[in-house]
C-alpha cells in the first residue's frame, strides 16, 4: 500500500514535472524520486528521466546508473542495467491480452503479467550500454543484450544479442557493433 501511495505522488508531482530543457534540475528531481524514495533506481548525477515516463508498477522496475530515460516512455515491466539511453515514445511491454476464445469477448479473456503476482520471465531486462531508439516496442519478457542497439520504431519480439544492432517490424539484427 505504502508503494502505491509512492506512486500517486510520483504521477501527481514528478511525472508532470517540466523537461530538463527547460529547467535544468527537475531531471534529476524526478531521479531523486525514484532513487531515494520508491527505491527502484540507483541515484548517479549523470542519470535523466524526463517528464511523462509511465511506470507501471514500481514492483516490476529497476535502473541502474548513468541511464537516460526521455519524455513519454511507457515500461510496464523492465529491469534495466548502467548507462541505458531510452528514446522517447518507446513501449517496454510485460504481459499480453488473452484471445484464444471466441466465445467470450477478448476483454473478459483477461491477459498475461498484468497483475501484481506477475512472474520475473515477464519482465524485460535491458543489459547494461544499449540504446533504444525512438517508438520503439520491445514485447515482454526478452533480454536486450549488452551494447545492443534498438533502431527506431522497431518491433522486438526475441531476444537481442550483445552488441546486434536490430531494427524492423519485426526487428531482425542488422549487422554487429563488433
Amino acid at each position: 500500500m505504502l508503494k502505491k501511495i509512492k506512486l500517486f505522488f510520483y504521477y501527481s508531482i514528478f511525472y508532470n514535472l517540466p523537461h530538463s530543457r527547460f529547467i535544468g534540475f527537475m531531471s534529476s528531481l524526478r531521479v531523486w524520486y525514484l532513487a531515494k524514495v520508491l527505491k527502484v533506481a540507483k541515484w548517479h548525477k549523470k542519470s535523466k528521466v524526463e517528464p511523462k515516463v509511465y511506470i507501471s508498477n514500481a514492483k516490476f522496475f529497476s535502473m541502474g546508473k548513468n541511464c537516460r530515460i526521455n519524455e513519454h516512455v511507457f515500461i510496464m515491466g523492465a529491469r534495466i542495467g548502467n548507462n541505458v539511453l531510452i528514446a522517447p515514445y518507446v513501449a517496454i511491454m510485460r504481459g499480453q491480452k488473452i484471445f484464444d476464445r471466441v466465445d467470450i469477448p477478448m476483454i473478459e479473456q483477461g491477459g498475461t503479467g498484468y497483475s501484481d503476482v506477475a512472474k520475473e520471465e515477464n519482465i524485460v531486462k535491458v543489459e547494461d550500454d544499449v540504446w533504444i531508439g525512438r517508438n520503439a516496442i520491445i514485447m515482454e519478457g526478452l533480454t536486450i543484450g549488452k551494447g545492443a542497439i534498438v533502431g527506431a520504431g522497431a518491433v522486438v519480439t526475441k531476444d537481442v544479442p550483445p552488441y546486434a544492432i536490430v531494427g524492423g517490424v519485426p526487428a531482425k539484427i542488422i549487422k554487429y557493433r563488433k
